[in-house]
């Protein structure tokens, strides 16, 4: 299988191909064929592994997984809480050494990686000890953590065939600019190495992540000059344009969710990622997700960027096994239809999510592996 994914324009439409691998030189841009594949959230892939080494469940997945066809997945790259991710500041060898068998098994599985560096962002301040808004201010130490991570991270796996994509974090923007901001601050948990309090300065404007998202994608730029480099936001929040601009709950224009959509996902970042689940309202008045997804697709066109619905899936609360089968089967149909280059389903093997979002092998959500699956399989024949 092609391991790959590439950003090209091909038929006036912005979408990903398929490039294949060759001895002579690195990974690099291909016109190939158009590809469109759905893939799986590994949230703990890396964290199970970092926090024990002895633990290599999830690496044999990752072939499971493959063999399944299942063509890449998306995962936390590091771990969530300071206390865990602080072993990058006082041993990058063991660090390295765990993150370097995640790579190396992916490689050897044919399955694709799209590591997500900053998933749990209050992480990087609490690290350096500084409030969330130092994320802003280029001179930081918060962002100078976040320009030596992504460096150190791209420049070691630029060359690995399995890396499909470079992204920043888990839907930051949901926090940013909120009215009621003061009731939404990081959490307080000093034995896993948060800060003791927060106060205003912890209360993320957008101006503040937009600096952190230019300093992650243009350090991953200056490093690799091919690949997707993703936001990993969701879905602009309704009322996300009246957040920022009038601090208020009143919903957005379709002209505003446009202008967030774009703002969101800003240069050298070159792709639009989205989060979509059926029990989250939507923006813009639309009353559907297929719907919903189409003009996603088109205003991504416009910006000349791909679109990655970086999570999508329903929770055992939707009601039967039948039900939520028929749910996930409509959110497939829409990613088909809308022809999203790559989603990936949320989530697999994560035992902490067995009550409602947790698919495996094992469990009797198997069969949205399936289904993801005989998805793909038709994708792949046309």
């Amino acid at each position: 299988m092609c391991r790959l994914v590439c950003v090209v324009l091909f038929l006036g439409v912005i979408g990903l191909v398929m490039a294949e691998e060759a001895a002579d030189k690195p990974p690099g841009l291909s016109v190939r064929r158009p590809f469109q594949g759905i893939g799986i959230n590994y949230f703990s892939l890396a964290s199970r592994l970092l926090s024990n080494p002895k633990d290599s469940t999830s690496l044999t997945n990752l072939s499971a997984l493959a063999k399944a066809k299942i063509p890449f997945v998306r995962f936390m790259c590091g771990s969530f809480w300071p206390s865990e991710q602080r072993l990058y500041l006082t041993n990058r060898e063991a660090y390295f050494e765990r993150l370097d068998r995640v790579i190396r098994s992916a490689e050897l599985a044919h399955i694709g990686l799209i590591p997500s560096f900053f998933w749990h962002l209050p992480t990087i301040p609490d690290l350096v000890g500084e409030p969330m808004r130092e994320l802003g201010n280029t001179n930081s130490r918060s962002i100078a953590l976040i320009r030596n991570y992504t460096k150190e991270v791209v420049s070691r796996y630029r060359g690995s065939p399995a890396i499909w994509a470079w992204e920043f974090g888990n839907e930051a923007t949901l926090g940013v600019d909120l009215p009621n901001a003061a009731e939404h601050r990081p959490p307080v948990v000093p034995q896993l190495g948060t800060s003791e309090r927060r106060t205003e300065l912890d209360e993320l404007r957008f101006s503040d992540l937009r600096v952190a998202y230019v300093e992650f994608a243009s350090s991953a730029r200056s490093l690799d000059p091919q690949r997707l480099i993703l936001s990993g936001n969701s879905l602009p929040r309704p009322s996300a344009w009246h957040n920022t601009h009038q601090h208020n709950w009143t919903a957005d224009t379709e002209v505003q969710f446009r202008e967030i959509l774009w703002r969101d996902n800003p240069d050298p970042m070159n792709g639009i990622s989205v989060h979509v689940y059926p029990s989250e309202k939507l923006p813009a008045g639309e009353k559907s997700i297929a719907a919903t997804l189409m003009q996603v697709v088109q205003q991504a066109g416009v910006a000349g960027k791909p679109v990655f619905v970086g999570e999508f899936g329903i929770s055992r609360r939707a009601g039967s096994i039948e039900e939520q089968k028929r749910q996930f089967g409509d959110l497939l149909a829409a990613i088909e239809n809308a022809h999203i280059p790559l989603a990936a389903a949320w989530v697999f093997d994560y035992p902490g999510q067995d009550q409602d979002w947790n698919i495996s092998f094992q469990n009797d959500r198997s069969i949205f592996l399936n289904m993801m699956a005989e998805t793909n399989q038709r994708l792949w024949k046309r």
